[in-house]
Parts: C-alpha cells; structure tokens; sequence
C-alpha cells in the first residue's frame, strides 16, 4: 500500500510537468519537495517563507536539508506582519498566513515558469480546522499529499526510507500559534517565544511549546495594595506556559533543571513561568476559547 501511494505521488507530480513547492522544513513539506525533485528533475523548486513567525534555527536547518539532499530552494520574504488582520490573531490566523505565502508564491511560479504550486497539506489532516487550506483553494494550489491519501505516519515511514533527517521531527507550528487567539500578536513576543523553546531544546527537551500569555494587573508596582481608584494605571506582563511531552515531565520537575528553566525564560522577558501538567498537546494556547485550532 505504502509503495502503490509513493508510486501514485510521482506519477502525479511528474503529470505537473513543473511544480514550486510551499516548503517550510517540516516533515510533509521536506518530503514533498525532496520527491518533487526527483519526479521532476530540474522542473521543481522549493520556497520557505521568511518572516518573523519562522524560528531562525528552523530556517537554517530547512536550508541545510535542501543543501544535502540536493533539492534547490529560494527564501521568499512574506509580509504578513503588515496585515492588521493578521496580527490581531483572530481564529482563522492561519487563512492570512497562508493568503500571504501564496500572493507572493503566484507571481514567481509564472515568472520562472511553473505550472503548479503544491502545498503540504496530507491525508490526515482532512476533518481539522484548517483556515489555510481555505486559502490554498483560492489560489487553486494543489496538495498532492492529500490527493493521492498519504497520512502522515506513511509520510514519516517514506521519509525513514529515503534518509530524511525529519522523519521523527515533532510537528512544528509557526510561533504565532504560540499565542491565544485574540491577544495580539507581535514580534517582540515571538522573539521571547523563540528564546525560550530554543533554551528548552538545547536542554534536551524533545516535544516543546512555550505558550505566551498577557497578565494585566491594575496593582501599582510601589505598593502591594490594590489601588482605590479605578484610574490606576494597568501592569502587562507576560506568564510562558511551558508544555512538553508526558515522558519528559519529570525531568523538568528536577529542581536544577526548573531553576535553569526558570531563569532563562525570566531573562527572556517573562515574569511568571509555569509548567503545564497536561503536558504538549496542538493547540494548547487556546483552551480558554474553547474553539477547534491548530497549533
């Protein structure tokens, strides 16, 4: 069966005759891109998106990964953050995210020449809540993935087979999602988020989400008593709320590693730093809005 699908997947690239892929270094994108390349040799080009949202690391790696499996990529820089829809991060987010990419894809796939634009989107992502794949249908951007039933467990087996370093790589959405719908998003917190996954990773830790959220208290800061009048002027801080994997939980309860936890987030910009006893889970930033997202 996995062999009939990978089979299907380059008879229908090779039918593209070209294709530029949406890439963004994650495993479905890395895995299109490297079998685009080999359907379709020299007639496929890979574009990541740059822009605040995207972690440099995962940047760096993404073109790293390019570079050794021999695939070409080009940087396109995405102005999402002009986008006052965008940043006020309302549920569908993702819908101006994706509107943004594919503006800016549509024009150079007709400038070099290709004749698809294809996307990562997969078999198992049919049934979610997806505001890009709204965007991805209006732009008429195909999704081979999906078209021809590859799940994601049969994308990371394929990715196993072909030696691609994101085989066991965990789902990594843009940082944006990091933030609760509704609470702005800016890049003075994307840039605190970024740091503060960055120190978790470098201690090891596998499944990682740092969730931002906004404190407002009217407290005056030179005195522990509330203030008598509702005039006082409000305190923002931010709280990180810190999910990783069940497996990994214990390890973060170590008093030395928490306090190292603890004071990298703290200089990172956060005042409160908490662990979240449910553990990683998608979408974990918006509980209060009881809506179905991704994250």
């Amino acid at each position: 069966m996995l062999d009939s699908k990978l089979t299907q997947l380059r008879r229908l690239l090779e039918g593209f005759d070209s294709c530029l892929v949406a890439y963004s270094g994650g495993v479905d994108s890395v895995f299109l891109a490297y079998v685009a390349h080999l359907a379709l040799p020299g007639r496929a080009l890979a574009a990541i998106a740059d822009s605040p949202s995207l972690p440099r690391r995962e940047l760096q790696e993404a073109l790293e990964i390019a570079a050794k499996f021999g695939f070409p990529v080009r940087v396109v820089q995405t102005e999402e953050f002009a986008n006052t829809a965008y940043l006020a991060n309302p549920v569908n987010r993702c819908y101006f995210c994706k509107h943004e990419l594919f503006t800016e894809l549509t024009p150079l796939a007709r400038e070099l020449g290709f004749k698809v634009i294809a996307y990562g989107e997969n078999a198992s992502d049919v049934g979610d809540f997806r505001p890009g794949a709204k965007a991805a249908e209006e732009f008429q951007v195909r999704a081979p993935l999906k078209e021809v039933g590859l799940t994601k467990a049969d994308i990371r087996a394929l990715s196993a087979r072909f030696g691609l370093p994101t085989t066991d790589k965990p789902q990594m959405a843009c940082l944006s999602s990091r933030i609760p719908h509704g609470e702005a998003v800016t890049e003075t917190k994307l840039l605190m988020i970024e740091t503060a996954e960055n120190l978790l990773r470098d201690l090891g830790f596998f499944d990682v989400r740092v969730r931002h959220h906004e404190i407002t208290s009217p407290m005056n800061p030179a005195s522990t008593q509330p203030p008598t009048t509702s005039a006082a002027p409000a305190l923002r801080a931010a709280l990180a709320r810190v999910e990783i994997g069940a497996a990994e939980m214990q390890r973060l309860l170590d008093p030395a590693v928490a306090a190292r936890v603890t004071e990298g987030l703290k200089q990172a910009g956060y005042l409160y730093v908490t662990m979240d006893l449910q553990g990683y889970r998608r979408g974990g930033a918006n509980d209060l809005t009881a809506k179905p997202v991704l994250g």
